[in-house]
């Protein structure tokens, strides 16, 4: 009986999340608080706030900033709105502060992801330190659920939880199998992977299938357990993946960073 109850719980937080999700959505533009939100889904702040993290991943502040920055991405590369304009449409007063949050967490500035069709630069490799030496590996191997749709294949290694900015160290592929990240830094990381869907221009619903594994401590000189990244098809509860996409039309597709 208590295994039902939790079961019935958990199902009544996740629904109550997936509606502050759609307030979200539907009020982007306002200046919504985490008390709007709890009280929507008739829960007390501190109640709601743990559980919905519980359930994302993230904060609801940081949902609602990654879904203004999401809806920003996809309002570049479809209209002809100025940066400014995109700004207030998804709720920043200050396109200071919200040109700063983007190239953060998208990893490139508004004007040049719009310039680019809404894709990054290919990720240099970047160089160890002097005298580092040969530095770890991390390798493990994607599965990916069934697809109808043609799509990339992405695996990052990134220093927080939810994927921001450019990635330490990356690889695409075109299909599910072994991966390996070259020369990884000491240091603890987060692995992301996830599919995109080919073609179009429009960023929106990109990711199609998602997986997130850590935190991974890499030490030097320590050998590494190879990972199993089981990517999941994308739903209302996933955050949004922000960085901006490699342009697979640049990059080998077993190529790695």
């Amino acid at each position: 009986m208590g295994d039902v109850r939790e079961s019935s719980a958990n199902l009544t937080m996740e629904h109550a999340v997936v509606r502050a999700i759609e307030i979200m959505q539907e009020r982007m533009e306002e200046p919504l608080t985490v008390t709007d939100l709890a009280s929507a889904a008739m829960y007390s702040k501190f109640h709601f706030s743990r559980n919905f993290q519980r359930v994302t991943g993230i904060s609801p502040g940081r949902y609602l900033s990654a879904l203004r920055l999401q809806a920003a991405k996809g309002l570049l590369v479809t209209t002809r709105m100025t940066v400014t304009e995109i700004s207030h449409r998804v709720g920043y007063s200050s396109v200071g502060t919200f040109s700063t949050r983007f190239t953060r967490c998208v990893g490139l500035a508004p004007t040049m992801f719009r310039r680019r069709g809404g894709f990054a630069h290919p990720v240099p490799p970047a160089s160890p330190p002097r005298g580092a030496g040969r530095l770890p590996v991390v390798r493990g191997y994607v599965r990916s659920p069934e697809l109808d749709e043609d799509s990339m294949l992405f695996v990052g290694l990134y220093p927080t939880p939810t994927p921001e900015g450019h990635p330490v160290r990356c690889t695409m592929m075109d299909a599910d199998g072994p991966f390996v990240l070259d020369q990884v830094p000491p240091g603890t990381w987060y692995v992301t992977g996830y599919r995109t869907v080919l073609g179009g221009p429009s960023v929106d619903a990109r990711v199609v299938a998602l997986a997130m594994e850590g935190p991974l401590t890499v030490r030097q000189g320590l050998p590494m357990m190879p990972l199993d990244l089981r990517l999941h098809p994308v739903s209302a509860l996933d955050p949004p993946v922000l960085p901006a996409f490699p342009d697979a039309r640049s990059m080998a597709f077993h190529g790695a960073a």
